[in-house]
């Protein structure tokens, strides 16, 4: 979660984007199509030291907080791993499956005409 770090109580715009650098909260239009690049204004100085182990951002209030950063980004899962450790311990089996048939086809292969479809197999009546 984060905590407050400078009560500043900054009135935010809508079509500007906000945002803490070197203890100091900045402005900047937001990108719109057919617009220029905006240039950055300086807003409030915060008067706070930055610590790279954490995020700063300005809050709905307009003060300033901060959240621990995350390191090292998203934890993956080991599922992924195991799969690929099975796979090498089991030998490939050739399988005459439907894709192996549809790639020889796509290959130039000779071309068969498909199959007529088997009719529905008559219902039977109740027993």
């Amino acid at each position: 979660m984060a905590e407050k770090v400078a009560k500043l109580g900054v009135e935010r715009e809508k079509d500007f984007m906000y945002y803490v650098k070197d203890g100091e909260v900045w402005k900047v239009q937001r990108k719109q199509p057919g617009v220029p690049k905006g240039r950055p204004e300086k807003v409030a100085d915060g008067g706070f030291e930055v610590d790279t182990n954490y995020i700063y951002f300005v809050d709905r209030d307009g003060d300033v907080a901060r959240a621990k950063r995350a390191v090292g980004g998203q934890k993956r899962k080991k599922k992924g791993r195991a799969t690929k450790a099975k796979a090498k311990a089991k030998p490939k089996k050739k399988s005459s499956s439907k894709k192996t048939k549809k790639v020889a086809k796509k290959k130039g292969g000779a071309k068969k005409k498909a199959a007529p479809k088997k009719k529905a197999a008559k219902k039977r009546g109740r027993r």
